[in-house]
């Protein structure tokens, strides 16, 4: 059974000075695990409404002891088709992939695949907000890249192997750190949107 969460120069969507050190390792969360976390602290205070999609699975067998129930013996995952989240925050839809590497002075393009490329792009067609979340875990730092500024690099650099820092830090937008929420994307949203936030998070 899949379940849903329970339940959140450079375009920094806050000034930040320096590198501020990410609380991942202490927390014992990885990526994944914050943003999770961090949509279930915009969802329980009434923020946005973000859930990750549940992965698509292939039945591959069937039992059923009793007429009354049936029981999946046998199946497997398969490639997601779309993105890691999807949700509605102030009249906007948002749909995002959530990205991470060890890299520390680009990112890798093989961590991107061609169906959720179009899919973003998709989503762009109908006004929706879409971007990834680009976790440089080696360095602690988080960003915030649209799709109308990954698409067009991704189908024009298609032999290259990455994106570099430099690149990402001049469209792309850091997500602040050591606040509660972990990594509060919707910061940057809203500056995306073309104004501060309609809410307040808390520094640790």
């Amino acid at each position: 059974m899949v379940n849903y969460p329970v339940g959140v120069a450079m375009r920094p969507c806050k000034v930040v000075k320096s590198p501020t050190k990410s609380t991942f390792g202490k927390r014992g969360m990885n990526f994944e695990a914050e943003i999770n976390a961090t949509n279930t602290y915009y969802l329980a205070h009434g923020m946005a409404v973000i859930h990750k999609k549940p992965t698509p699975i292939q039945i591959v067998k069937v039992d059923y002891p009793k007429r009354s129930r049936a029981k999946i013996t046998e199946a497997y995952f398969r490639q997601a088709s779309t993105t890691d989240y999807s949700g509605v925050y102030q009249g906007h839809y948002l749909d995002f992939e959530a990205k991470e590497t060890q890299n520390k002075t680009s990112f890798p393009l093989k961590n991107f695949h061609d169906h959720q490329i179009e899919h973003m792009a998709k989503v762009l067609s109908q006004n929706g907000l879409a971007f990834v979340l680009l976790h440089f875990t080696t360095l602690s730092r988080t960003f915030l890249l649209k799709a109308a500024d990954l698409i067009p690099f991704y189908q024009k650099n298609a032999g290259q192997k990455s994106i570099s820092l430099a690149f990402i830090e001049k469209y792309g937008y850091e997500v602040p750190t050591n606040k509660i929420p972990s990594i509060p994307y919707l910061e940057c949203i809203q500056k995306i949107l073309g104004g501060e936030p309609h809410f307040t998070t808390t520094s640790n």
